[in-house]
């Protein structure tokens, strides 16, 4: 089998976690808790052993796999981005917000405001101590509880009432576009959670977004372009890791794996947008319950 210098990490290896980061990142059962669970399930101790070192190649070969995922996004959502960014100039140059896409251009920006601080204070810290899989387990089914919330809140009366009032959708739920800046703020805030392994980011945006009124297929959308800039920014921010000394010998890997994370996230974009049209977070909730705990037991 081909493997890369020093040996750390094979080509068999760098694909399939680019495969489960294209399915998990955007599926709403955390990328980073299934990253750090499966080496250990498939016995690949050449990754687990680098998993909760402080200083390790593992921070810089996950900032890839998430930067593919990302770039994924990027290719599927490309006609929105540029809507989007399109907007967002037009807004400095007449120095006010008209249209929907004006505001969704900015909502995302105040929604990246506080994952993008926590994220700087807290980053680093929150993967390194949550790096192990008896770890990522508890909190897979933590992030299961949070998804069945998020379903739950939904059906409240009062949120019912706040949709109702502004939809334009056809399951009544209100528009991304509604949101107001403090509640952008907010979800972005919840965001910074998925920083814990076995957090998803989707996920809490989502029961996030389906408290605030919005239906399954804003909500997922709306959580899909949010994640976008923040994990590229991660990605420029945490580059020097991977050309420095804390990348030698999974560069190579790292690379691989974020190719495949980026073909995996498009077929995997694409079903979730139809999927989330008609149907609900109740199966992914249900899985983390299960899969999380027989992880748990696994670990014990």
């Amino acid at each position: 089998m081909i493997t890369f210098a020093s040996s750390l990490i094979t080509t068999f290896q760098a694909i399939v976690l680019g495969a489960l980061q294209g399915v998990s990142e955007l599926f709403p059962i955390s990328s980073l808790g299934h990253t750090v669970i499966f080496p250990n399930l498939f016995g690949w101790q050449n990754i687990v052993k680098w998993q909760s070192q402080p200083e390790s190649p593992w921070l810089a070969f996950i900032v890839m796999l998430h930067v593919g995922s990302a770039i994924g996004l990027l290719i599927y959502f490309w006609k929105d981005w540029v809507e989007l960014v399109k907007a967002f100039f037009a807004t400095l140059s007449k120095r006010r917000i008209e249209t929907t896409t004006e505001r969704l251009a900015w909502l995302i920006i105040v929604a990246s405001i506080p994952v993008g601080i926590i994220g700087l204070v807290l980053e680093h810290k929150l993967r390194t101590l949550t790096a192990k899989p008896e770890i990522a387990s508890i909190f897979l089914v933590v992030n299961g509880f949070i998804l069945l919330a998020g379903e739950r809140v939904r059906r409240r009366a009062e949120v019912r009432a706040l949709a109702a009032r502004e939809s334009t959708t056809r399951d009544g739920g209100r528009p991304m576009e509604a949101l107001s800046y403090k509640e952008a703020g907010i979800i972005g805030a919840a965001e910074s959670t998925a920083l814990i392994a076995g957090i998803s980011r989707d996920g809490v945006v989502m029961s996030a977004g389906l408290a605030r009124g919005l239906d399954n297929a804003s909500a997922a959308k709306y959580s899909f372009l949010l994640a976008t800039p923040i994990i590229l920014v991660a990605g420029l921010y945490k580059i020097p890791d991977l050309t420095g000394p804390n990348g030698n010998g999974v560069r190579g890997a790292a690379v691989i794996a974020a190719i495949a994370a980026a073909i995996v996230a498009v077929f995997t974009v694409h079903f979730l947008t139809r999927y989330f049209k008609t149907r609900t977070l109740i199966p992914f909730a249900i899985y983390c319950l299960l899969f999380g705990t027989a992880m748990i037991i696994y670990n014990a």
